[in-house]
């Protein structure tokens, strides 16, 4: 994990792993989601040194109608 994570973050990233290996994915891809998971949630939470909330804004403004 990385050394930005706390606790809460590890907890969360176990969690979700453990999930979408439930569902069948792959051990990596499960990695993949899980931590782009808590770090989703950490930049929404502005935990990070840049926040999320503008790509969101981003990708409304993208799509198709």
């Amino acid at each position: 994990m990385p050394k930005a994570w706390s606790n809460k973050d590890e907890r969360q990233y176990e969690h979700i792993k453990e999930s979408a290996q439930k569902s069948g994915r792959s051990t990596k891809r499960a990695k993949q989601i899980a931590a782009a998971t808590v770090n989703k949630e950490r930049a929404s939470e502005g935990r990070t040194k840049k926040s999320s909330s503008k790509k969101s804004s981003s990708r409304k403004s993208s799509k198709k109608k």
